[in-house]
C-alpha cells in the first residue's frame, strides 16, 4: 500500500479567521441636511434678525410638535398600532393643565424664573399622570380588541377621539379655554436688532431633554432592550420569561402621558385653545412619523425639526404654500428615503 505523502495538501479543518463585527454607523447626513437647510435660508430671508427669530421659532415649534410625536412614533413603530386618536391625549393634558391655574396662580404671577418653572413642572406632572392613566383605559377598551387589524385599529381610534372630545367639552363646556404663561418667561431676550422670546427656550430645552431621555432609554437601559427585542423577536424574549405584552401596554401609556406632555407646552404656547387643539397639529404628527421612520425617536426628532423649520420660513416667504410645503417635504424626503430618515429594523 502506498504511503501517504505528508505533503500532500488537505484541506483545512481550522476555522477560518473571524472578521471583526462592524459596528453601528451613524448616518449624519439628516442633520446635516436640517443644518444646510438652516444656512440656505439666511440668503433667501435675507435679514439676519428675521432669520434668527424664524430659525428659533421653528426649533420651539418643532420641539414641541417632537414631544407630541414622539408618543405616536413608539406605538405606531413600536407596537404595530395606528392610533389616529393619539391627538386626543394632546387635548386632555391641554385641557387638565388648566385646573391648576387657579391654585397656581400666585406662582405663575410671580416674578421669579424659579417660581415659574416650579409652576410649569407642577402643570406638567399632573397632565402627563392624566394622560397616562387614560392611556392605559384607552388601550384596554379600545386598541386591545383590534391588535393586528390595521383597518379596524384606524375606524376605532377615530371613534375614540371623537368620544374623548366630546366628553372633555362636557366636563369643561366649548369656550376657549386660557393657559396663561407665567409672567417671569414671558417676553423676550434681545441681543440688538434680535428678539428670543423666553418661552421658545424653555420649549427647545424641554424637547431635548425628552430626546435625551428616551434615546437613552431604549438604548442603555434594560427595559429599552427588552422593548428593541420585543419589537425583533417577540417569541424568543417571551420563551424568556418576559410578558411583551405588559411590556407594549407600557409603551403605549408613556406614549400617551407624552402626548399630554406635549399638549401642556403647545397650550402654553397658544395659551387660548379649543378641544381641537390636538387634531389640528395630527396631521404634522402624522407627517414627522412617516418621514422619521417608524419606531425611531431620532428619525421623529429630525423630521419635526424640519417640518418646523419648513413650516416657518415658507410662512414668511410664500404664505400661501404654507399648508402643501409639509405634504412637498414628506415626498421630497419618501422618494429619497422610502422608509423614513431613520428606519429600524424588524425581524
Amino acid at each position: 500500500m502506498a504511503a501517504i505523502s505528508p505533503t500532500a495538501e488537505e484541506p483545512s479543518t481550522a476555522p477560518p479567521a473571524l472578521e471583526a463585527l462592524p459596528g453601528r454607523t451613524r448616518d449624519m447626513v439628516p442633520g446635516i441636511l436640517i443644518l444646510a437647510f438652516i444656512a440656505i435660508a439666511l440668503p433667501i430671508v435675507g435679514s439676519v434678525p428675521t432669520w434668527v427669530t424664524l430659525t428659533v421659532a421653528a426649533l420651539a415649534m418643532g420641539m414641541m410638535l417632537f414631544i407630541m410625536a414622539s408618543g405616536l412614533t413608539l406605538v405606531f413603530g413600536l407596537m404595530d398600532v395606528m392610533n389616529l386618536g393619539h391627538a386626543a391625549f394632546v387635548a386632555v393634558g391641554a385641557y387638565t393643565a388648566t385646573l391648576l391655574v387657579g391654585p397656581l396662580q400666585p406662582l405663575l404671577a410671580s416674578g421669579s424664573v424659579w417660581a415659574a418653572l416650579a409652576a410649569i413642572v407642577a402643570v406638567i406632572a399632573l397632565s402627563m399622570w392624566v394622560t397616562a392613566v387614560l392611556g392605559w383605559v384607552y388601550e384596554r377598551l379600545f386598541v386591545k380588541p383590534v391588535y393586528g387589524d390595521h383597518l379596524k385599529q384606524i375606524l376605532i381610534t377615530i371613534g375614540a377621539m371623537i368620544i374623548i372630545e366630546q366628553l372633555v367639552l362636557v366636563l369643561f363646556g366649548a369656550n376657549q379655554m386660557l393657559l396663561p404663561l407665567p409672567e417671569a418667561v414671558r417676553g423676550s431676550f434681545v441681543f440688538g436688532d434680535i428678539a428670543v422670546e423666553r418661552y421658545r427656550l424653555v420649549a427647545v430645552a424641554v424637547g431635548v431633554l425628552v430626546f435625551i431621555g428616551l434615546t437613552l432609554m431604549l438604548n442603555r437601559t434594560r427595559i429599552g432592550l427588552l422593548i428593541r427585542a420585543g419589537v425583533e423577536n417577540r417569541s424568543m424574549v417571551e420563551a424568556l420569561g418576559y410578558r411583551v405584552r405588559g411590556i407594549f401596554v407600557g409603551v403605549f401609556v408613556a406614549g400617551s402621558a407624552l402626548a399630554g406632555l406635549g399638549g401642556v407646552m403647545w397650550a402654553f404656547y397658544r395659551e387660548q385653545f379649543t378641544v381641537a387643539i390636538g387634531a389640528e397639529v395630527l396631521v404634522q404628527m402624522l407627517i414627522i412619523v412617516i418621514i422619521g421612520g417608524l419606531g425611531s425617536v431620532t428619525g421623529c426628532f429630525v423630521g419635526a425639526m424640519l417640518i418646523a423649520l419648513c413650516t416657518n420660513y415658507v410662512s414668511f416667504l410664500l404664505p400661501d404654500l404654507a399648508l402643501v410645503s409639509n405634504i412637498l417635504v414628506m415626498m421630497v424626503v419618501l422618494l429619497w428615503r422610502p422608509q423614513g430618515l431613520y428606519p429600524i429594523d424588524k425581524h
